[in-house]
């Protein structure tokens, strides 16, 4: 198949344009969309994961997540529906267990939903969540502590990643950058990826609550498959292609409602 420059290059403008709209791309179906071989496909992934556009996976590519945004930045984005993913993922949590909160504004909204007087400890490096409980007289509030990172908005260096070897969790909640079904968990910042390993393997459940926007994108830093999350809650209009891989991949699913319902 011909294949000249001019035409590579605006096929791989337009791919280009796919993965900017956060679309995952398949070279089998790009090269017959476009009449182009694979290896045609693959030398325009190839260069735009050289231009730090996607993430090369196998059978083709991923947007990247967007770069972490400082905390008190990313509390205001989309609140409603973090609020929404929060209040499906509140129904995870029983009576009298040790639970962590991880980093993270969506994790932030659970915060402020935890049930009273049911006798929880909580446990979490993040400073806002943290802040939000300090007044519950009904719970147990136990702080990780160590070196603040401001985008993160909590401790994840090494003091806090040896702080938590100390405990065991009934119940995670994980904050993340980025999630495939195909690569996994990841994340921007290596400390704090450091911690979500860790938060991994000392706890019993692990839950995470994903926006749309970061469904079927990578990051830098790998944390873990999917098959190491316990539990997936999503929005309430969470693609349909993608509830069906996570749940091929074995997650227990929960889908939340639309906000403001």
């Amino acid at each position: 198949m011909h294949d000249s420059s001019i035409l590579s290059l605006g096929r791989r403008q337009q791919i280009a344009q796919r993965l900017a709209r956060g679309q995952a791309v398949v070279a089998t179906a790009l090269a017959q969309e476009f009449g182009v071989s694979e290896d045609a496909v693959r030398r325009d992934l190839r260069a735009l994961a050289q231009e730090g556009l996607c993430q090369r996976v196998y059978g083709g590519a991923l947007p990247l997540s967007p770069a972490s945004t400082p905390i008190e930045v990313r509390s205001g984005e989309d609140a409603a529906r973090k609020r929404a993913l929060a209040r499906a993922a509140v129904g995870l949590i029983a009576k009298g267990q040790t639970i962590f909160l991880d980093t993270g504004s969506t994790v932030l909204q659970l915060a402020g939903l935890l049930p009273r007087d049911w006798g929880l400890r909580v446990v979490t490096n993040s400073l806002p969540a943290a802040a939000a409980l300090m007044t519950r007289s009904d719970l147990s509030l136990i702080l990780i502590g160590g070196r603040v990172n401001p985008v993160v908005g909590g401790c994840v260096d090494a003091r806090a990643l040896t702080e938590l070897g100390r405990f065991r969790f009934d119940l995670c909640f994980l904050g993340a950058c980025a999630l495939s079904a195909q690569t996994g968990l990841a994340g921007f910042d290596m400390d704090d990826v450091d911690m979500k390993r860790r938060l991994l393997e000392v706890s019993a459940a692990t839950a995470l609550m994903m926006t749309n926007a970061k469904l079927e994108t990578s990051a830098p830093f790998a944390i873990g498959p999917v098959s190491d999350i316990t539990h997936v809650v999503l929005e309430h209009d969470a693609p349909l292609e993608v509830v069906s891989t996570l749940r091929t991949e074995g997650a227990d699913l929960r889908i939340a409602e639309a906000p403001n319902s």
